[in-house]
């Protein structure tokens, strides 16, 4: 019996072993795959024709001199490398500073800064068609119409011509369930650099409680206020408490891009720590190798909105990702364990009864 027990007990390593060695393997496997047909399926690709008022040639993106009231049209090609036709949807997008503290071109937002004089899609449009059909293995050329503002204008207006493939369906459908469907998009920027570009100009514009992708934290507003592109930014922030005076939050961020004329809504996250009601005080510090801002503001909590946002935060559960795999992988093999003692258990009973 104790040899049999000692069997066991091996056989149930071994298992467990091979069980964390399958996960391993599948999770490469599936990352790899994932990979492999983002590149071998995407099927098209753009160039960008450069036009002659090309600030730096070395860019493949149209990084343009203009004038007041200039007028141009801009050219891309499409290159369809499928054995099929493709369509391309086609878009011009303003960019700003979306809230991981990069300038956005392919996601369009709803709302701008209010220093913003001229969108990137009003100064630059395209033709009634935005979706366009190109050949199997062949290509296309889009254009777009760029009529610079007639008032003066100095610094960066910036902007992206998106690009997406919308011809593509899912595999297979499973009712009831939800089917992943791939996307693939291009995105060429546009930089029109007109008059003389201004030195920057920061300013925190307020600080409030709010969430980010449902996890709470505290969230200055710092705006640029400038038409110029602020690069390599670091911030580093301190929270205190006006009633104690205690620090109850630092931050750090490294490597922030302000796109021109934006607001950058800082996320500060609290994590496992609740926001709390109360008066607080927001000491900010940003700087890159040429310049640095220094911002004082004082901001309030409500209870109203603490016990809004701690309700719905996702830091609550106190359990990681990573517990959640660890335990699923636990159970798992939990039931591998029974499915073989059941097995152990019939086989012993026939024996028995051969024996009988």
């Amino acid at each position: 019996m104790n040899r049999l027990k000692v069997k066991w007990q091996g056989l149930s390593l071994i298992l467990g072993l091979m069980f964390c060695l399958t996960l391993a393997v599948n999770g490469q496997a599936a990352k790899t795959s994932s990979s492999t047909t983002a590149t071998n399926n995407i099927g098209f690709s753009v160039g960008a024709k450069i036009p002659k008022n090309q600030i730096n040639a070395k860019n493949s993106f149209f990084d343009l001199k203009m004038k007041a009231g200039q007028q141009q049209t801009l050219k891309t090609v499409i290159y369809n490398v499928t054995n099929r036709d493709i369509k391309v949807k086609t878009a011009i997008h303003t960019a700003y500073t979306n809230s991981n503290g990069v300038i956005e071109y392919v996601t369009p937002t709803k709302t701008y800064d209010a220093s913003l004089r001229y969108k990137m899609s009003d100064v630059t449009t395209l033709g009634k068609v935005k979706t366009v059909t190109v050949p199997a293995n062949g290509s296309k050329t889009v254009t777009a119409n760029v009529t610079m503002p007639t008032q003066t204008f100095n610094g960066v207006m910036l902007g992206g011509w998106y690009f997406k493939r919308v011809d593509q369906k899912a595999t297979s459908t499973v009712k009831g369930s939800m089917n992943i469907q791939n996307q693939y998009s291009y995105v060429i920027g546009l930089k029109y650099t007109e008059g003389h570009v201004p030195s920057p100009k920061l300013a925190l514009d307020k600080v409030t409680a709010g969430m980010n992708n449902y996890h709470r934290g505290i969230f200055p507003y710092l705006r640029n206020t400038t038409a110029v592109i602020v690069p390599n930014l670091n911030l580093k922030s301190t929270i205190t408490s006006k009633n104690s005076g205690k620090v109850v939050k630092t931050a750090k961020k490294a490597n922030v891009q302000l796109a021109p004329n934006s607001v950058y809504k800082y996320p500060i996250l609290t994590g496992s720590t609740k926001l709390q009601a109360g008066k607080y005080h927001l000491h900010l510090v940003a700087k890159n190798s040429q310049h640095r801002w220094v911002f004082d503001k004082d901001f309030t909590i409500t209870a109203a909105m603490a016990s809004k946002y701690n309700k719905q935060s996702v830091d609550n559960s106190g359990i990681s990702l990573i517990w959640f795999v660890v335990l699923g992988a636990l159970g798992m093999l939990i039931v591998v364990l029974l499915i073989l003692w059941l097995i152990f258990i019939i086989r012993k009973r026939r024996r028995k009864s051969t024996d009988d």
